[in-house]
């Protein structure tokens, strides 16, 4: 006569114990991948600057004044890269400006560049926390 246990070994059926500890295995093992998922996103985003040009003012032609919203965690120093351009898009100024960290996670500031012809625009070109 062939017992209970012979036929769960030969068609393969777990008894109620074993699939219970292959479930509490995959649930462990699914929190783990979703922690480390989580924690993927959010150091992601510890680092992220958004940085928009609010304005623009030329003075002359050697001078060229940006204005700029900087977004970012507090507490985080960042560095900018700011540039003026002619008509032609051909680059007249450029100028990387150090901004200390701040309480604020948005903040703005005007930023004066030198030029070497006159420029017809002046924006952000890029931002990182330095």
């Amino acid at each position: 006569m062939t017992t209970p246990h012979e036929l769960d070994l030969r068609y393969g059926r777990v008894s109620p114990a074993r699939r219970r500890r292959y479930l509490i295995a995959a649930i462990a093992a699914g929190a783990v991948v979703v922690g480390f998922i989580g924690w993927g996103v959010v150091a992601g985003t510890l680092d992220d600057v958004d940085a928009d040009a609010t304005g623009f003012e030329v003075f002359d032609e050697h001078e060229v004044s940006v204005r700029m919203q900087i977004t970012t965690a507090p507490g985080r120093d960042v560095t900018c890269a700011v540039e003026a351009q002619d008509t032609n898009h051909g680059v007249v100024g450029w100028k990387v400006v150090d901004i200390p960290a701040g309480d604020s996670p948005t903040r703005e500031f005007t930023v004066t560049l030198p030029t070497t012809a006159e420029a017809t625009t002046g924006f952000v070109n890029s931002c990182w926390v330095s």
